[in-house]
């Protein structure tokens, strides 16, 4: 495993880690969910990513995570990055979503609870709230620090000038962002021109999710859109609409330049997202072992020619999902 340090900060993380948005609830298969986590671990993937509302049920990935971690990894917990956030829908009612102090430090203890730890390595804002003061936001993050609950914090989803504000109060009070997350890929490049600067403007990292968007930056929807992909899934956030024939006639010119570099357009989509050293990791989600072990394998080629980076340019051409 490839690691980077965070930022300006002395913590490192494996360049690529392995996110708990889908596949590791309560409906899903926990036997998988378990073998995908050890084989992440014994593989050098030290950095485990969740939030209070994965699942589905919202929660039940943490619960499922914590129920792993101790039959099983609980000897390992200091070689572990584990980062939870709060931010979107958890709980019915004006204290379960947002970015109040009130629903942050209820998110944060429950969350402890779900996963049975002391403290959490990251605790992000998931994402920015129009309705509360990014002072007020910020200050719960600084205290979590403060109380032992979070020995770093992290933003997700703010747009760029919030993220810049929050980054500026985090500093002054001396609890810097030690990290961005946001999403990242060959289908969406905004990052490259909005928030990556910021990051790199106050020393903070960035992580990235989404880097296959949502499965298509793979071999997946060459041929139809498969029965058990994400796109057929009605309530998934990727729309059977969004996978036009435009857009895998462009995977597929991609993927033959994957084939010359002896890749899988999988690994060559998170490789791509790894070019920038701006980028610290990439968060991958996988449905089982077998996909992990793909992604796992762009490390053994991270390295772009100029001639491969404009050939990816001129087929992407401004390409979105």
């Amino acid at each position: 495993m490839n690691y980077a340090f965070c930022g300006k900060s002395g913590l490192q993380l494996p360049k690529i880690s392995l996110g708990l948005w889908h596949n590791f609830g309560y409906i899903d298969n926990f036997e998988e969910a378990k073998n995908m986590i050890l084989y992440a671990f014994e593989h050098g993937v030290t950095h485990i990513d969740i939030a209070n509302n994965y699942g589905p049920p919202p929660g039940s990935a943490e619960s499922n995570f914590g129920k792993i971690l101790k039959e099983n990894l609980a000897s390992h917990r200091d070689e572990m990055i584990i980062s939870s956030k709060a931010g979107y829908l958890m709980w019915d009612g004006p204290y379960g979503d947002g970015g109040s102090r009130k629903y942050l430090m209820a998110s944060l203890d429950q969350s402890l609870k779900r996963t049975g730890l002391e403290y959490f390595d990251i605790f992000y804002s998931h994402r920015y709230d129009s309705n509360t003061p990014v002072e007020e936001t910020m200050q719960a993050l600084i205290d979590m620090v403060k109380q032992g609950k979070a020995l770093y914090v992290g933003l997700s989803n703010y747009p760029a000038d919030k993220a810049r504000e929050a980054m500026t109060y985090l500093n002054a009070q001396h609890v810097p962002s030690l990290i961005y997350q946001g999403k990242y890929s060959m289908f969406n490049r905004q990052p490259e021109e909005e928030i990556l600067p910021v990051t790199k403007e106050f020393g903070s990292g960035f992580i990235a999710f989404s880097p296959l968007a949502q499965g298509v930056l793979t071999d997946k929807y060459l041929n139809g859109i498969p029965e058990h992909s994400r796109a057929a899934d009605t309530t998934g956030f990727l729309r059977k609409e969004q996978v036009t024939e435009e857009l895998v006639g462009k995977v597929r010119k991609l993927n033959e330049i994957a084939r010359q570099r002896e890749q899988t357009m999988a690994e060559m989509a998170v490789a791509w997202s790894l070019r920038d050293e701006r980028v610290t990791s990439v968060i991958v989600g996988t449905r089982n072992v077998t996909q992990l072990q793909e992604n796992l394998n762009s490390l053994k080629n991270l390295s772009f020619t100029q001639e491969e980076l404009m050939l990816i340019d001129n087929i992407l051409d401004g390409a979105t999902l």
